[in-house]
């Protein structure tokens, strides 16, 4: 598949989605159509329901469409076969969760490494990535501790580090402050701000806190599948 040049980074095209037939049918997205510009954070805004996750899954290639185009970083999601949508989501998109994610047995330096490892960097390319990137979200001093030993505001920005390990031009992140307390959800959307910045990586994030919303630079809210607002 040939990519395009662009300087939208994400086009959703009349994107409908179903889960379940007939009577009983669960209409998660009716036509979302939006777009995100390059060097954008947008926050997703909507009660639980309201569609949010299954469009992430959907532009993240986790999910296909029932109709509907999504095209990412210049390429149309549709027309990827499994092993495209491989290299979209280990190449291009960055994904952090609500639940970070993380593996327990291995250190900050170590969880952050894993996608590098996976994509078989030279060992000096990887630690010297992973050191930047620690030192981006303010962890470098805990590089050598676990999971369990790590603030779930810490466990979350090495979850965000982790997923800029291969320098993703999209960061996908669904509720990342969902988990932590007021002023640490404060502190990650401040983070994740900055890091669209300086990593010049656009960001789409998923949010029901109206508190994180004005850290955005665009916000879309969505209610029963569909965009009511952008």
């Amino acid at each position: 598949m040939t990519q395009v040049a662009t300087e939208t980074m994400v086009r959703v095209e009349d994107v409908h989605k179903s889960y379940g037939t007939g009577a009983a049918a669960v209409h998660a997205l009716r036509g979302i159509s939006f777009e995100v510009p390059r060097g954008e954070l947008v926050a997703l805004k909507g009660r639980s329901g309201s569609g949010k996750t299954t469009l992430l899954n959907i532009v993240g290639g986790l999910d296909s469409p029932d109709r509907g185009r999504v095209t990412v970083d210049g390429l149309d999601i549709a027309g990827l076969d499994e092993d495209g949508l491989l290299a979209l989501r280990r190449d291009r998109i960055g994904f952090v969760f609500q639940s970070f994610g993380l593996i327990p047995i291995l250190t900050a330096a170590e969880n952050v490494g894993v996608p590098l490892r996976l994509r078989r960097a030279d060992p000096r390319e990887r630690e010297e990535r992973v050191e930047l990137l620690l030192s981006l979200v303010g962890l470098a001093d805990h590089a050598a501790q676990r999971p369990g030993e790590l603030s779930g505001g810490q466990q979350q920005r090495v979850a965000i580090a982790r997923a800029l390990a291969n320098k993703p031009s999209l960061l996908i992140a669904d509720e990342p402050t969902g988990q932590l307390d007021a002023d640490t959800g404060h502190a990650v959307m401040e983070l994740l701000k900055a890091v669209v910045r300086s990593e010049q990586v656009t960001a789409l994030v998923a949010t029901h806190d109206p508190a994180l919303l004005d850290l955005a630079d665009r916000v879309l809210e969505l209610r029963d599948g569909e965009v009511i607002a952008h």
